[in-house]
Formats: structure tokens, sequence, C-alpha cells
């Protein structure tokens, strides 16, 4: 990468999970950040050149993939170039001085209150009402001044926005981690890339699914993840993204690939990038 500073496109607020996320990814590079209220929003500003890179969400380990991310990447044929974890801590927040009992309305991106289920539980009389991410939803409170409105979000965004956390740790997952996508334009790779993420489809045959991941056992390449998406006009007929570990420039791994891709009526590399290691230690 050059020294000129970064267009990255990121999904949220200030603020938000996703900024932590791409601050965290691109620590020690100049980055310049436009903010996205929808994902398709990141995904066509790096696909159509307006910016170098995107961060965005894949999946959460309590509440898994995040479908709508998957089918955008495709859609848009954007390249995957990195991933960064982040734990995730949601807060209850509100205007300084309110109290849990003044509380009628709480927002939250989906994902936030899908993640805080046995909290709300306990609190069935809220309205929750979702809304763009968790960082604009703890903008908007700030905004309404209203001590009736709470946001779940995370700490930075209570500092950010001047909220007070109401209930601390709302998330049911107390290992609650989301895994972010840095997605490009084209594929990026360098010495320490040794996570393969692929898309494919195959033939609507009995069996085709079993023969084809059974390339990976005997290529002894080791599948971390598997999310099968519906493919358009195809009823019951689905598209396939895969992570493994393993290298484009290793033999072993190449020849296994090749071998899957003779497989399948659809076959894509999305990128060949730095698994992130330390995110959930």
């Amino acid at each position: 990468m050059s020294g000129d500073t970064l267009a990255v496109a990121c999904f949220g607020q200030p603020g938000s999970y996703s900024d932590q996320a791409m601050q965290s990814y691109f620590a020690g590079r100049a980055a310049a950040a436009s903010y996205c209220d929808h994902f398709e929003d990141v995904t066509a500003a790096v696909a159509e050149g307006r910016a170098r890179y995107g961060v965005v969400p894949i999946e959460n380990s309590s509440t898994g993939g995040i479908t709508e991310v998957y089918d955008l990447i495709r859609r848009y044929d954007c390249a995957v170039v990195g991933e960064k974890c982040i734990r995730i801590e949601h807060h209850l927040l509100g205007l300084p001085g309110a109290r849990l009992e003044d509380i009628r309305t709480v927002y939250s991106h989906p994902q936030g209150f899908a993640q805080s289920g046995d909290f709300f539980r306990a609190h069935p009389g809220w309205e929750k009402v979702p809304y763009f991410s968790t960082s604009k939803s703890a903008e908007k409170v700030a905004a309404d001044g209203r001590k009736d409105e709470a946001a779940v979000a995370g700490r930075l965004a209570a500092d950010l926005y001047g909220l007070s956390v109401l209930a601390p740790s709302i998330q049911t997952n107390r290992r609650n981690f989301t895994r972010f996508f840095i997605i490009a334009p084209s594929m990026e790779t360098d010495e320490t890339a040794d996570k393969i993420t692929l898309i494919i489809a195959v033939h609507h045959t009995p069996g085709a699914l079993y023969h084809v991941l059974g390339y990976f056992f005997y290529g002894g390449m080791n599948m971390t993840h598997l999310e099968s998406r519906p493919m358009d006009g195809h009823p019951f007929e689905y598209f396939f993204h895969i992570d493994v570990m393993g290298r484009l420039d290793d033999p072993s791994n190449a020849h296994t690939l090749s071998g899957l891709a003779s497989m399948c009526p659809y076959f894509r590399i999305l990128g060949n990038y730095a698994s992130d290691k330390g995110g959930v230690l």
C-alpha cells in the first residue's frame, strides 16, 4: 500500500463497532472515512471506485452470518482483503439523569436487539424500534433529548454522544464477537495471507455438496465457515460462501481448489488474506 490517504467506506457512524474495526485494522495508516447508513452503500462505494476499501460486519458469534452482506459482496463483485474481529459489549444508553424506570422506547440495529434478547425479555413493556446502526441509535437519543428514550450501543458511542450507561453489558453472550470484512474492488495478498474466502454453487443432484466439500478434507484444508444463500431464480438452490485456511500460492492448496473448481458450475475466490488470529483471545 502507498503512503497516500486511503478512502474507506464504513458502515455505521463514528463510535460504532464497525468504526472500531476500521480504526483497529487501519491503525498507523492514513485513512479518510466516509460513514454509511446501509450495507449496500459500502459495497457500492467500493465497486464504483469512490472508496479504496470498505468495512462491513459479516458474522456474529451469537447470531451468526449477516446474510445481506454476503449477497451484496457477491452482487457487487467485491473482493475480501482482510478481516477484523471486535468484542461486542452492548450497553443501554440514555440521557444523563435518566433512569431505567423512565425508559419507554429503545432504538438499536436489529443485531443489537437480537444479541441482547435476555435483557429485553425482562423489560417487555419497552417499545423496541429497529434503527440504522447502534451508533446512529445513540446519536438519535442524544439529539431527541428525551429521558424516556434509550439506545443499545457501545461505550465509545456513549462518550461520543454524551450519554450515560443505564445498564452495562446487556448482551446475552459474554463472549460476543463480530467479525468484519475489509473489502476492495480486487484481491490483494501478501506473505501473511493464511485464509481463503470463496463462493461456490454445486449441481442440484444427490450428494453433490458432500463430494465437493470432500476436496477440503482430502486436500488437508481446514474449513472454518460455511454459509448458504439462496440463488435468485433457482428455487432451493444455493450459493455456498466458504472460509478455509490456506494460501493460493501453496501448490497443494492450488491443486485442491483447482479440483474443486472443476466440480462446480459456479466458483469464485473472493480473497486470500491474513486471519485475525488475536481477535477473539
